[in-house]
């Protein structure tokens, strides 16, 4: 059978046209003629829309982070699903967190389509697959410590919808992020429906949907960090000094923190075996390395609650 014949007999898709982020966007119909000034100011002046849309939906961005925090403080996990763009952004996210916030590498995971290969190469024909995700989502063991956030931009996607479904029925607490309207399923707690609209490049979610996308996983990984203490003021505390870039950024905070001198920072960033947060709390209350880390545990991570709050940015 040629590849003519296999294709004629292929079914037909379901109709998406009606979604915002597959419709003709009215002001780049002569995208083809306006030059490369003219077409780059357009979608810049695209963009520029895209933080209001995010904006309207705070307060569902806000709820699921909080149930993101309440997860990662009964030990679960924050799970990002998705397909395309929608998949690397949630693993670029996950992969952040590490060395950021020294969060288990496990404990913010992304999933895509096609596994680690569709990172680098495309991979699209799985995302038709709506148990795609089944055999992945079970090998983690989901449970209702968990917090799984689906991510597609026209909110079709079967691999993501069919993935979320069945994590809710695990007990995960459930998300779904898309960029055009659409009614909440009944397996989805949080619905997060940014309407970003159509698209310069008709239907290429991989721009103004992608630029939203990661603006909202950001914001749930940034503020869920911050809820579990991972910052003191505005400060990342909890990063791990592990080239010389961080080694730099953890010896400013120190300083900023305790008043002591690059080098004196750097001292003590070396007997806090590289721990921003322990050489801070070894520093501020004068003891050891083992008993800075039992007063970290017993605050919950919180350094707040060890030295006090900053104030007036200074030292607290």
């Amino acid at each position: 059978m040629s590849k003519q014949t296999r294709d004629s007999t292929a079914p037909v898709p379901p109709d998406r046209g009606h979604l915002l982020t597959e419709q003709p966007n009215a002001r780049s119909v002569s995208l083809d003629a306006m030059g490369t000034l003219g077409c780059l100011e357009l979608i810049n002046d695209e963009d520029a829309m895209i933080a209001g849309a995010v904006r309207d939906q705070i307060g569902h961005i806000a709820d699921f982070t909080d149930r993101v925090i309440a997860s990662l403080r009964a030990g679960g996990r924050l799970i990002y699903l998705g397909a395309g763009t929608s998949g690397r952004l949630g693993v670029l996210d996950a992969s952040e967190c590490p060395p950021t916030f020294q969060s288990e590498p496990g404990q913010v995971i992304g999933i895509i389509a096609g596994g680690d290969r569709a990172l680098r190469l495309s991979s699209e024909h799985r995302e038709d697959e709506r148990n795609g995700a089944h055999e992945e989502l079970r090998q983690l063991a989901l449970s209702e410590h968990d917090a799984v956030l689906g991510i597609a931009a026209g909110g079709t996607t079967p691999y993501v919808l069919g993935g979320v479904e069945f994590a809710k029925s695990l007990g995960a607490s459930t998300g779904l992020l898309t960029c055009t309207p659409i009614g909440k399923p009944a397996w989805c707690d949080v619905l997060i429906a940014i309407e970003t609209g159509p698209e310069v490049l008709t239907g290429s979610t991989r721009m103004k949907a992608g630029t939203a996308t990661k603006m909202t996983l950001n914001m749930i990984s940034t503020g869920a960090m911050v809820g579990l203490g991972k910052s003191y003021s505005n400060m990342m505390v909890d990063l791990r000094a592990t080239n010389d870039k961080l080694r730099d950024r953890g010896a400013r905070i120190i300083s900023v923190i305790c008043a002591t001198s690059r080098d004196e920072s750097f001292a003590l960033l070396d007997r806090a075996r590289n721990s921003v947060k322990h050489a801070i709390v070894m520093h501020r209350l004068g003891i050891g390395h083992d008993e800075a880390e039992t007063r970290i545990r017993d605050a919950g991570g919180h350094l707040s609650k060890i030295i006090g709050a900053r104030t007036n940015g200074g030292a607290s």
